[in-house]
């Protein structure tokens, strides 16, 4: 059965056009996809994210266990509220799934998961957790909404009072702080700055009303999947999943291998990494009209590969995409597209962030 979220009458009410996702009812677009991405990367636009998996991690050993279940290190989490990106792999070294962890207290940690792998990462989570005597809790009974945007924490600031406001806009990156009843997160998923935001349900239709008073616009899945690619940022079972390593979805600086640590996964990516990395993901640009569409065939020199996430991006007004190919890969590179080969352009991204294009023509 379908689930919806809290805000799922709010989307109607605004005329969004619904798709299924994951197995929820989410809004695609409002009306213009592109209109909704130039508004997050000129101003302020903001996503409902509540179908994505909020748990809560706690007990005396929970920062031994995230020692032992993720590949980047929880010990560079020191300062109560400050977050940190990291993978969850298997003893394979492939990636079960991506999620931020947050540093609420030593007995008290919070992540957030992704959508489509809630079923299994609650059971890995689970059953890695018993060893450590750690209380897992999903957090059905909450709600998130994404702020992002140059002006979008301006415009999250102006729903508080003064003493309140100052106190949201002196948020660090990468941290979070409660506000009335507001657990507000400085992270995002677009490129831009902004918030996250996760709050109890019955607060939600309320806070996105008020947002859409303070001028912030509503945008679907649609931009938010343009804005994450322009922004180099990688999605779930289309750029990576539990065949592919970090080193093989250009998420090597999400693995620490700090000594003594023995996370799971780890003695197959230094084994990996030992014996050499066949094929390592790079971005490119296509510069001829067209669309870069995943699993289209790579052509390199040094063998094919093939497009993951692939579209066309509003801010540079071309085509854009991740690829995965042979590792050293360069030079004469082609898509095939329906047997026509492209010429395409292998670049480092971000393509875009902060409003505008980081290539170098």
């Amino acid at each position: 059965m379908t689930r919806k979220t809290i805000l799922n009458e709010s989307h109607r009410a605004l005329g969004a056009k619904m798709v299924d996702f994951g197995g929820w009812d989410m809004p695609l677009n409002y009306g213009s996809q592109i209109e909704e991405h130039h508004a997050v990367r000129r101003d302020a636009g903001m996503f409902d994210v509540s179908h994505m998996t909020v748990v809560d991690l706690q007990g005396p050993h929970t920062r031994e266990f995230l020692r032992h279940l993720l590949a980047n290190s929880i010990d560079k989490l020191k300062v109560p509220g400050k977050a940190l990106y990291s993978c969850m792999l298997n003893a394979q070294g492939g990636v079960i799934d991506d999620l931020i962890v947050y540093y609420l207290g030593e007995d008290f940690f919070r992540t957030v998961v992704n959508a489509s792998t809630r079923d299994k990462d609650l059971a890995w989570i689970n059953q890695q957790a018993k060893s450590f005597e750690v209380s897992v809790s999903e957090r059905a009974d909450l709600a998130m909404i994404a702020v992002q945007g140059p002006n979008a924490r301006f415009r999250v600031a102006s729903l508080f009072g003064e003493e309140m406001a100052q106190s949201v806009l002196k948020i660090g990156k990468f941290v979070a702080m409660q506000a009335e009843g507001l657990f507000i997160a400085r992270t995002g998923y677009t490129g831009e700055d902004g918030f996250e935001i996760i709050m109890p349900e019955a607060a939600a239709a309320d806070l996105w009303q008020r947002l859409l008073a303070a001028g912030v616009v509503p945008a679907g899945l649609g931009a938010r999947d343009t804005l994450r690619l322009e922004a180099g940022m990688n999605l779930y079972g289309q750029d990576m999943d539990e065949s592919i390593t970090p080193w093989e979805a250009g998420l090597a600086w999400t693995v620490s291998l700090d000594e003594g640590r023995d996370f799971i996964g780890r003695e197959a990516l230094l084994a990996q990494k030992a014996s050499g990395v066949g094929h390592g993901m790079v971005g490119i640009v296509m510069d001829e009209k067209g669309v870069l569409r995943h699993g289209q065939v790579v052509l390199t020199e040094s063998g094919p590969g093939e497009v993951l996430s692939g579209t066309f991006s509003p801010t540079l007004g071309k085509a854009i995409a991740f690829a995965r190919i042979p590792s050293g890969a360069s030079g004469n590179v082609r898509v095939d597209i329906r047997g026509r080969e492209v010429p395409v352009r292998v670049v480092k991204y971000p393509f875009a962030r902060d409003g505008k294009s980081t290539l170098i023509d």
